[in-house]
């Protein structure tokens, strides 16, 4: 058997740096993972290539929260940030299009593989959203994509292991599947199982704490939820190379 290959979801460099000490070869990076993951600064990328020498990097560029169907501007945005984190050294780009009704954005992910060139196009999990993923796995195949990521269209990939089986076998090693979505260290050799799969894809946190807020607890900085300001989530090296392990 194969050893698991892991691709680590990260929400910062800390993140990141983090992972490569636990011993994770390869990382997604972003912000704002809260919302799904957000495209990380330029600061961030570079940081990591210093810090973690040897790591793989994919980069999202993703400009905001709330679906994939971008207007010009942010198209734009999305470009300019791609050109950037691979002329400081990302090793992929991380993104998704889709129009109004659900459908792959052909025109616009065909610019943005084009753009990456030889380095790996990953195409996340706005799949999941598509209305019918066999025609969008077979667009993306078209077009040259590396790699797809996706919890088989449902809200985990546990749930969606048998549309994960159906999409690699659809894939037929013309295109990477890599389930990603919910997996855990006490699920991961299921997936692994059940799916029939050598990767996948995991965020792993546990909370940290900045007591600089505590003077004046009633002051919020985000939206309407109102999370607590005094903690965020952070990764563990320890935590990342136990979850290494987990499906072996």
């Amino acid at each position: 058997m194969k050893p698991m290959f892991w691709e680590i979801c990260c929400g910062s460099a800390a993140d990141a740096i983090a992972a490569w000490k636990g011993g994770a070869r390869r990382v997604e990076l972003n912000s704002d993972l809260f919302h799904g993951g957000l495209t990380p600064t330029l600061g961030a990328l570079r940081v990591v290539r210093r810090e973690a020498p040897g790591l793989r990097v994919m980069c999202m560029v993703r400009p905001r929260e709330g679906g994939f169907c971008y207007t010009d501007t942010e198209y734009a945005v999305m470009r300019e940030d791609a050109r950037a984190f691979l002329e400081n050294g990302a090793d992929g780009i991380v993104f998704g299009f889709l129009h109004e009704d659900g459908t792959v954005d052909e025109g616009r992910t065909r610019e943005m593989r084009a753009l990456i060139g030889a380095r790996e196009a990953v195409f996340h999990r706005a799949i999941d959203v598509t209305p019918d993923w066999k025609a969008a796995l077979d667009t993306l195949i078209d077009i040259g994509v590396t790699r797809v990521l996706t919890s088989g269209q449902r809200p985990t990939v546990p749930e969606g292991a048998e549309t994960l089986r159906a999409m690699i076998a659809r894939a037929a090693g013309r295109i990477e599947i890599l389930p990603g979505g919910g997996v855990t260290p006490e699920n991961a050799a299921w997936c692994r199982e059940h799916i029939g799969t050598d990767s996948l894809h995991a965020a792993l946190y546990r909370t940290a704490w900045d007591r600089s807020t505590a003077g004046n607890p009633s002051i919020y900085f985000g939206g309407a939820v109102f999370p607590p300001e005094d903690r965020y989530l952070l990764s563990d090296a320890g935590d990342i190379a136990a979850l290494l392990g987990s499906a072996e």
